[in-house]
């Protein structure tokens, strides 16, 4: 998936009509058009766009709706296009359920009752062709993993820095970035670039992968 144009076509699903005018505002913000949002606060009302031909690059579904389940239209949408960036922002946290969107082809997973800046962040790293998924919702997915075969052994020579390995303990933790940067005294693009770099030195990209690896690693 490649970087999103502001002028492709973004589907709103929620019930909750604040919650969709919050949805929309943050779209705005990010400076895609009115012309280019469709809003929904049924399945039916989604079912009928795409019915008729709608084609939707970028989809933000909520789970929990009135006539039925976001999962279908996430099954429907990616089975259309499986380059579509689907974002879920909803209040569930059950496992099987997240797990059921992930394998259905949601490309993300944000928690409704994260912030404007956090949802902002979460829908700008899908229209980047990111895969965000909520800190909360990665501590839940990480406890489904299986435990290392064998205890691993501490490298020699540990490949975090000192910093690095404290962001790091702190991601596991499940804290976000902005949670991050606020206990550390320092800038949100400070502690998002700590990440980047244990990423890269961990050779994982992302959260749930940094944390299992660290693990395997002794580093945590």
């Amino acid at each position: 998936m490649t970087d999103l144009p502001l002028s492709a076509p973004v589907l709103v699903v929620d019930d909750e009509p604040l919650i969709r005018q919050r949805i929309l505002r943050l779209l705005a913000d990010l400076g895609y058009p009115p012309s280019a949002l469709v809003a929904c606060a049924t399945l039916a009302e989604a079912r009928f766009h795409l019915d008729n031909g709608a084609r939707f690059p970028l989809a933000l579904i909520d789970l929990g709706l009135p006539d039925g389940s976001g999962l279908e239209l996430i099954e429907l949408l990616h089975a259309r296009d499986a380059q579509a960036g689907i974002l879920v922002i909803s209040a569930c946290t059950t496992e099987d359920v997240i797990l059921a969107a992930l394998k259905l082809g949601a490309t993300g997973y944000v928690l409704k009752e994260r912030d404007d800046l956090e949802i902002a962040m979460s829908l700008r790293s899908v229209l980047r062709g990111g895969a965000p998924i909520d800190p909360f919702v990665a501590r839940r997915l990480l406890a489904l993993l299986p435990p290392p075969a064998s205890p691993a052994q501490a490298p020699a020579e540990a490949p975090l820095s000192k910093r690095e390995q404290e962001i790091l303990e702190l991601v596991a933790r499940g804290h976000t970035n902005r949670e991050i940067a606020e206990q550390l005294f320092v800038s949100p693009h400070t502690a998002a670039c700590h990440i980047k770099n244990i990423y890269r030195k961990l050779a994982v990209t992302s959260r749930t992968r940094a944390i299992h690896e660290a693990r395997s690693l002794g580093l945590l």
